[in-house]
């Protein structure tokens, strides 16, 4: 198995749905506990562990039915509220067994839109940790809406393992990874190592989602290549096997989809970048200098006599696209003037950069097919 470098010092491990969830929606309390006795023991040799765990929506659902008048978005709403409740009272009471406090931490997207609410985040899961307190986090369903909710937990825990520099991602599904056909039929094959120079595996995936999560295989794939490449291993398997986390940590050649890191290591403020492509606010048109700069090897902040058009609205501190004139996305940064200032001296230079350097991420394919 190639994942002899992978390192299991700070790891994130999230939890789907069809995992800890009956058929009927209702929380599978045996399983909860063979992952919960599986976490302790890494929690006892020091192993620093942040939960991400979905499940809530699902135990809710199971508890009640809302009126007809309840819409479904109300609906999802309620359920999230009581199975919320449900769910942490099992892993507070398992953990307890172990002598783990385990605490809650409930996100939105919105946590994640400006540095501040960011960093609020992670120095609160900093001193959990800090505290032998077993960080377990979930999307906060009660009060997300459409536009601002995460794709599902995955994608809340590509957030989270970036965000507190895990070393590892684990995602726990129902299938043992990433095949290269149909699970079950014959000939396919579980696809165990996937790296940078791995062929596209997005022509294997189903895009069926499982019933009771939002996302699917094509998003915990996407997920896991982004991580990754921030350098991040990420491990994709079964959480119905019994020890499946402790058998990944230990190394033993059980199933799983390896996505193996990236060498290169993202700075704090990149990670947050990385993962703020939602966030934008406008964009800006550069021209082909300000282009092959940018997408040169040498790092070079965007300044505003490479702009050549300004838009949509933004404040200086805004996160917006840069596009080059053919319509490509270039990359995305944090901009130090507002749209009215960047329009009004497009093609000028002036003292400060449009988007300083450190405040930047450009786009991996604009780079890499510049650079051929």
């Amino acid at each position: 198995m190639k994942n002899s470098n992978a390192d299991f010092k700070r790891i994130a491990i999230k939890i789907g749905s069809n995992v800890i969830t009956q058929p009927d929606g209702s929380l599978n309390d045996g399983r909860i506990l063979r992952i919960v006795e599986d976490v302790a023991i890494l929690y006892k040799q020091g192993v620093e562990v942040v939960l991400i765990s979905s499940g809530a929506v699902a135990a809710g659902r199971s508890e009640m039915n809302p009126s007809k008048k309840t819409n479904i978005i109300a609906a999802k709403q309620v359920w999230a509220a009581i199975g919320q409740v449900k769910l942490m009272s099992s892993y507070q009471f398992l953990f307890g067994k172990y002598g783990i406090y385990a605490g809650q931490l409930l996100a939105t997207k919105e946590n994640f839109r400006d540095r501040r609410h960011y960093l609020n985040m992670k120095n609160c899961i900093s001193a959990m940790l800090e505290n032998r307190v077993l960080p377990i986090v979930n999307e906060n369903d009660t009060v997300s809406i459409n536009e601002l909710m995460f794709t599902d937990n995955d994608e809340l825990s590509g957030f989270i393992s970036s965000m507190m520099d895990c070393k590892s991602l684990i995602i726990l599904t129902n299938v043992d990874g990433v095949f290269n056909g149909i699970p079950g039929n014959n000939g396919t094959e579980l696809i165990r190592i996937i790296d940078e120079e791995s062929e596209n595996i997005e022509k294997y995936i189903s895009e069926v989602k499982s019933g009771f999560g939002r996302g699917g295989m094509v998003t915990k794939c996407s997920i896991a290549r982004k991580i990754a490449s921030q350098g991040i291993d990420v491990f994709i398997a079964n959480g119905r096997r019994d020890s499946i986390i402790s058998d990944i940590v230990k190394r033993k050649d059980v199933p799983y989809t390896h996505f193996v890191a990236r060498s290169k290591k993202e700075k704090g403020v990149k990670k947050w970048l990385a993962h703020s492509d939602t966030f934008t606010k406008g964009a800006v048109i550069i021209n082909n200098g300000a282009k092959a700069a940018l997408l040169a090897e040498k790092a070079t902040s965007l300044l505003l006599i490479g702009v050549t058009k300004v838009d949509g609205f933004f404040k200086s501190g805004d996160i917006v696209r840069i596009v080059d004139e053919k319509g490509n996305n270039i990359g995305l940064g944090k901009s130090q003037y507002d749209s009215e200032k960047a329009e009004k001296n497009l093609g000028e230079k002036l003292s400060r950069p449009f988007i300083h350097y450190d405040y930047m991420v450009i786009n991996d394919k604009s780079k890499a097919a510049f650079q051929e």
